[in-house]
């Protein structure tokens, strides 16, 4: 019987998510997003890259970018071994 299920390769270990918030996010504001990575890009917009244990997390996450009034780019999930 088929499992109805997507395949996860790796349920023992975070996926790793990247969100890009438009303008530049301060230094101040990075202990909000504990464990991200943050890269400052040429057109202005911010990238956070890292791991996310499960989907709660990444609602939470996505609310902290709300409060702090950024406007969401996108989000995407990133398999392992790839890159952007």
């Amino acid at each position: 019987m088929a499992d109805k299920h997507p395949p996860q390769a790796h349920r023992d270990r975070p996926t790793v998510y990247q969100i890009r918030i438009e303008g530049h996010l301060g230094d101040e504001w990075m202990d909000w997003f504990e464990g991200l990575t943050a890269t400052q890009e040429n057109n202005g917009d911010t990238l956070l890259t890292g791991p996310v244990v499960d989907q709660a997390a990444l609602h939470g996450l996505l609310r902290k970018v709300r409060d702090l009034g950024m406007t969401l780019v996108w989000v995407i999930r990133i398999n392992p071994g790839e890159t952007t």
